[in-house]
């Protein structure tokens, strides 16, 4: 596994956080996935590539930084 932490500026609530944490799940239903609303921050334990799952946040509205 390896462990992606990504800054989600426009995470603004607990929606926010449920809806990219879903996002995350559905995609990689093994992944660990930790949010911290006030620092925008998201880290996955993931199999996955680093480039899906940053087009995964995208495509439901949210800006990636690394």
């Amino acid at each position: 596994m390896t462990t992606l932490r990504l800054i989600i500026p426009d995470m603004a609530c607990g929606a926010c956080v449920d809806t990219i944490t879903k996002t995350l799940q559905d995609l990689d239903p093994i992944a660990k996935v930790a949010t911290d609303l006030k620092t925008k921050q998201v880290e996955i334990q993931t199999t996955l590539e680093q480039t899906l799952i940053i087009e995964a946040i995208q495509k439901v509205g949210y800006t990636v930084h690394l």
